[in-house]
């Protein structure tokens, strides 16, 4: 690792420990050549993964998309922004533990979808109107009666 203030080569960890609620470690090193410490963290490097949409483009995975979407359908609702991440990482964790390279929306909104039910009743409803695409109010309570069996 090269030293951020020197350009030397020559630096050591002093220090590493994982940091919280992710999958990466922060690690405290030391430049040998100039004596100033400093901090890098270290992440596991993933399998670039593409979406493929309803209409058949391709797209790269955004963690993003996912979020807004879920926050969307959480919104007002009594779920903490910790639960939310919580949720969120699992989800991810879920999509990429498939290990292929291309994965669905269509599987995407349904791995979501299973989180949501057992998170909040309300979130799963409003997330599948929009995921489902109801045309009218028969779908919509055909989906609820789904639910509430």
């Amino acid at each position: 690792m090269k030293c951020p203030f020197c350009n030397q080569d020559n630096t050591r960890v002093v220090d590493s420990r994982p940091v919280e609620d992710t999958n990466s470690i922060r690690r405290r090193r030391l430049c040998d050549a100039c004596g100033r410490r400093f901090t890098t963290y270290e992440k596991v490097e993933s399998i670039p993964l593409t979406v493929i949409k309803k209409d058949q483009n391709r797209e790269q995975y955004n963690r993003s998309k996912i979020q807004s979407g879920i926050l969307r359908a959480c919104y007002k609702r009594p779920i903490s922004i910790d639960k939310i991440e919580e949720m969120m990482d699992a989800i991810e964790g879920e999509i990429f533990n498939t290990e292929e390279k291309e994965i669905s929306s269509t599987r995407i909104g349904e791995i979501v979808m299973e989180h949501l039910k057992d998170l909040d009743a309300v979130a799963y409803v409003r997330f599948a109107s929009v995921y489902r695409e109801f045309k009218d109010v028969s779908t919509f309570m055909d989906e609820l009666k789904k639910f509430m069996n």
